[in-house]
């Protein structure tokens, strides 16, 4: 008998061999219908496959994204069963899942071409195929036998991925009459995917290298039911409407112009309002919560990236080095803050009393993007951070950790960030070489990180290979209003930069000791946090946030200047916005206020002249009826107040 222990901390014994299905139908009858694979320790397997010592087992659905991602492989290789059969001749890249769906590389063959008018005929026999509900049925074979059926099947691409692979490890897997090279894991049989979208078609370099042919790379999706498809189509014509490209374009937030470069933005009047409402909001609490602020350069001497290890890691992806008239001079534009950071540590000797110091930096950095990667500004070439460091002692670590917690939780309560998950990045133990620093240092950081999320009770998944290069990591991963899912602030415990940069404190021994170091970003990258922002409210920002909070609209030209009245009282409380002088009538003004977005509508006319007062229309709400002015600043602090809970 072997003990499988299952999420929830029960043991079971089933007998040596057992298979997750099994495990499966042991528990519920339910359970065994939806499952789709099993995670055991930290290796998704096939259902159908033996279970032959005591594991930690994890039975997979598609509520799980393991159970999404083995779907969507698994559709993958009934994309290629498909294709072959309609495409006799076709050759085979690779098809991995992605985040969401899955791609095939394929090649058609010269003169052949694939495009949009096909992706029906594709879908109808997909489904079809997975209606007969083969199995998938995983093989080992030698290395010969798998040169030998692809050199006979004549699949060059498959042959030049099995020159890479060690006898012994090598698995095909076969459903129906498909057969390909693949490690799996797959679901049971075809029969779960009940519905399939083609989504797109695009060129790929085999290998991603250019001088290799172009292979024509299908991407698809599929569901367990075709209502889930129906309702994923809607979300993405929904994400059309919210595409923060677009709404900033026409909020007037932010542009880019080929003439500073591609990856730059500008940010417009509006959009510099927005941007700076957000730092205020996060100095603000960055003072309570003992911050210094800093200010570094936009450039930093070669040496100090080298010295950090930056440069190993990040070179090639840096801007080319500025070179001065003096020899063997260089600076590069700053990829990061946190060197500049050890730096002001290190202006004068520390006690152990003062620690732990906190520097903050709104810093801008700037990295070399690839142009194909660059989009809006969620990926830039030139990006602002909320960054900051915190020197502490090693028995401060894990408190100062617990208060950045804190401090990014009360970040997305503002915003309305309600759906997250803390993903606890380690390093990858099989690929000790990536990273810096030993093992001891690199055990301590990753177990003062595990408790503290345990400690604040976050929903947590753990990611092996996630590390930054000189510390694990806690990364907030937020689902936004549409279900997509984006990496917004992150926490870094790090011993290595206070090595290599020599950094020290007196202790209270009067010896010198090596402080540990942490870094932060609650926003991440405030490109790219007000880019998910703007999509996740559909531009709609909350009302603290909203570069102008107000319209006030004059019914004729008589009622300017007590609309101008009510603007210079509202601005003496700091609510921003503006008048609407504009010769047109009420209508087109309110409507015009009504797609920029303009949180409140304050209507001003004979009566509300008389009277003090303005009538006031709520954006996508309608009318509000008449207040006073000062009734309208108290009602307006009032929700303030209870949004950022003052």
């Amino acid at each position: 008998m072997i003990n499988i222990t299952l999420p929830d901390g029960s043991v079971r014994q089933y007998p040596k061999g057992v298979t997750g299905l099994e495990i499966a139908t042991s528990i519920s009858e339910g359970l065994a219908r939806n499952v789709l694979a099993v995670k055991v320790g930290d290796s998704v397997w096939d259902l159908s496959r033996p279970i032959e010592a005591d594991a930690g087992v994890q039975l997979l659905t598609w509520n799980d994204d393991l159970g999404k991602n083995t779907f969507w492989h698994s559709s993958a290789h009934l994309l290629a069963e498909a294709l072959e059969e309609l495409y006799p001749g076709i050759k085979f890249g690779i098809g991995p899942p992605i985040e969401n769906g899955f791609y095939y590389d394929v090649d058609l063959g010269e003169g052949k071409a694939f495009s949009q008018d096909d992706f029906a005929k594709v879908e109808q026999k997909m489904l079809e195929l997975a209606r007969a509900k083969n199995e998938y049925k995983r093989q080992e074979v030698s290395k010969a036998e798998a040169e030998k059926y692809f050199t006979e099947k004549g699949d060059h691409y498959k042959l030049d991925l099995i020159k890479d692979l060690e006898d012994g490890t090598i698995t095909f897997y076969t459903q129906g009459n498909f057969v390909d090279l693949c490690r799996g894991p797959h679901i049971p049989n075809t029969g779960f995917i009940k519905a399939a979208k083609l989504m797109n078609v695009a060129g790929a370099y085999w290998r991603g290298d250019e001088k290799s042919k172009q292979l024509t790379r299908i991407y698809g999706i599929t569901f367990p039911k075709q209502k889930e498809l129906t309702e994923y189509l809607e979300r993405l014509e929904e994400a059309k409407k919210r595409d923060h490209r677009k709404l900033g374009k026409e909020m007037e937030l932010f542009a880019f112009s080929e003439k500073v470069g591609m990856g730059l933005p500008l940010w417009l009047p509006k959009g510099t309002l927005l941007r700076e409402r957000l730092e205020q909001f996060m100095r603000k609490a960055q003072v309570k919560a003992g911050y210094q602020p800093v200010v570094t350069p936009h450039i930093g001497s070669k040496e100090l990236y080298i010295t950090s290890g930056h440069y190993e890691k990040y070179g090639a992806d840096s801007f080319q080095p500025i070179k001065t008239p003096n020899e063997g001079e260089e600076f590069f534009l700053k990829p990061m803050n946190c060197p500049h950071h050890c730096e002001i540590y290190k202006t004068r000797p520390r006690s152990y009393k003062e620690l732990p110091v906190r520097f903050a930096e709104f810093g801008t950095v700037y990295r070399y993007e690839q142009s194909g990667e660059l989009h809006g500004l969620t990926r830039v070439r030139g990006f602002t951070q909320d960054d900051a460091h915190i020197f502490c002692r090693p028995d401060q670590v894990k408190d100062e950790f617990k208060k950045v917690i804190d401090l990014v939780l009360y970040v997305f309560n503002a915003l309305g960030f309600e759906d997250y998950t803390a993903q606890i990045s380690l390093r990858d133990p099989e690929n000790k070489q990536k990273y810096i620093g030993g093992d001891e240092a690199w055990e301590k950081a990753e177990s003062a990180i595990i408790e503290a999320a345990e400690e604040k009770g976050l929903r947590t998944v753990t990611e092996l290979g996630e590390a930054a290069f000189y510390g694990p990591k806690l990364d907030f991963m937020v689902r936004d209003a549409l279900g997509r899912k984006w990496q917004l602030g992150t926490i870094q415990v790090d011993y290595q930069l206070p090595e290599r940069f020599q950094l020290e404190y007196i202790g209270a021994d009067n010896a010198k000791h090596r402080p540990v170091m942490i870094h932060r970003a609650p926003f991440g990258s405030l490109e790219r946090f007000v880019a998910v922002l703007i999509e996740h409210c559909g531009g709609n920002f909350p009302l603290w946030l909203s570069p102008e909070q107000f319209a006030i609209l004059p019914i004729s030209e008589k009622y300017q200047d007590f609309a101008q009245q009510v603007y210079d009282r509202l601005q003496q409380e700091d609510i921003r916005g503006f008048v609407d002088n504009r010769d047109e009538k009420i209508g087109r003004k309110i409507r015009d206020a009504e797609v920029s977005k303009v949180p409140y509508m304050l209507i001003v006319g004979e009566k509300e002249q008389e009277n003090g007062a303005v009538s006031v229309r709520k954006h996508g709400e309608g009318d509000l009826g008449t207040m006073t002015v000062e009734e309208f600043i108290s009602s307006f602090q009032s929700k303030i107040a209870e949004m950022l809970n003052n």
